[in-house]
């Protein structure tokens, strides 16, 4: 079985706004006793303080995982709506003309020629 986490260590951390000793101290392993708010003469307050900081690290670490997925979200839209802005690569082959469009464009340089003769 693991060692549970000293509550009067986690608490005077969480006191001295030191989450990140907390967090090393076991603070998201507490789990509150019923004789944890005896145990520093003066705070009864100790359990419900620990597991206040444990909902608001939790919800800060679900709003981190909300921000970084909307960022991926974000990316992948931008490079979709890219990719379909982007114009198709120009062909190396020259268009054809439909028929109807050479043959006037025949007749037309047939009759150019014809009157620079």
């Amino acid at each position: 079985m693991a060692s549970r986490p000293n509550p009067a260590q986690l608490f005077a951390r969480v006191q001295a706004d030191d989450l990140d000793g907390a967090l090393q101290a076991g603070l998201m392993d507490y789990v509150a006793r019923a004789d944890d708010a005896q145990l520093l003469p003066g705070h009864p307050e100790l359990p419900q303080r620990l597991q206040q900081a444990q909902r608001q690290l939790q919800a800060a670490w679900a709003a981190r995982e909300r921000y970084r997925a909307r960022a991926v979200r974000l990316a992948r839209r931008e490079a979709e709506r890219d990719a379909r802005r982007t114009p198709a690569p120009a062909p190396d082959v020259k268009p054809t003309l439909p028929a109807a469009a050479a043959a006037i464009l025949a007749r037309a340089k047939a009759r150019a020629s014809g009157k620079e003769q």
